[in-house]
């Protein structure tokens, strides 16, 4: 079946726009738009620069993750590896840096599976999804202020903790997903190694 992932008939017009606050990477606006009815209503949102998340692949088959505390919601998560995009930096420049600093491994192949959009009720945030096999460990750089776990789980030892309730992070869930698919052959990744994506590398991702 075909459908129209984007129909006209829905679409919400900004007739005008305001920044209630800017912070240091996330801003809060309110806008008044145009209802496909023709009516108006408010809408308040947040801007966020985006981010990556990295799916890494270990040789015998474990995935690399990380716990880490969520002051937030006042609980540690497992997650995988992921971070928000610096000023001016490209998707696999983020994802390699972020894996780098967080988990200390680095990837001699890398595959861009797509993206998610985790909060789509409040905020713009897009998070890049990728694949990173061919690792190598090193040291670890955290940032001031940042404490994680390292791990390396089977895919059961996730999908295990999925079920028990243990892993509730919607990106981390979703990057399971992909993997599931990957896996069984539904998905196919274009795997290319890192020279291939770096910025400097003609036809690298930017």
């Amino acid at each position: 079946m075909h459908f129209d992932p984007q129909p006209d008939h829905l679409v919400e017009t900004p007739l005008r726009q305001e920044t209630l606050w800017q912070g240091s990477f996330l801003s809060l606006h309110r806008d008044e738009v145009r209802l496909p009815d023709g009516g108006t209503a408010r809408r308040v949102y947040l801007t966020h620069p985006g981010a990556v998340m990295v799916v890494p692949l270990l040789d015998d088959g474990r995935l690399v993750v990380e716990r880490q505390y969520r002051y937030a919601v006042r609980r540690a998560f497992m997650e995988f590896p992921a971070g928000k995009l610096d000023a001016g930096e490209g998707g696999w420049a983020c994802a390699a840096r972020e894996l780098r600093e967080e988990t200390g491994y680095q990837a001699d192949e890398w595959a861009r599976a797509g993206v998610l959009h985790p909060c789509i009720g409040y905020a713009n945030e897009v998070i890049e999804i990728w694949f990173a096999r061919g690792l190598r460990h090193g040291a670890r750089t955290l940032d001031e202020g940042e404490f994680l776990d390292v791990l390396a789980l089977t895919p059961q030892e996730l999908l295990d903790a999925v079920a028990r309730g243990d892993l509730t992070d919607g990106k981390t869930l979703v990057g399971l997903l992909w993997w599931q698919n990957v896996a069984s052959g539904r998905f196919v990744l274009d795997w290319r190694p890192a020279a291939h994506w770096a910025p400097s590398a003609s036809g690298g991702a930017s």
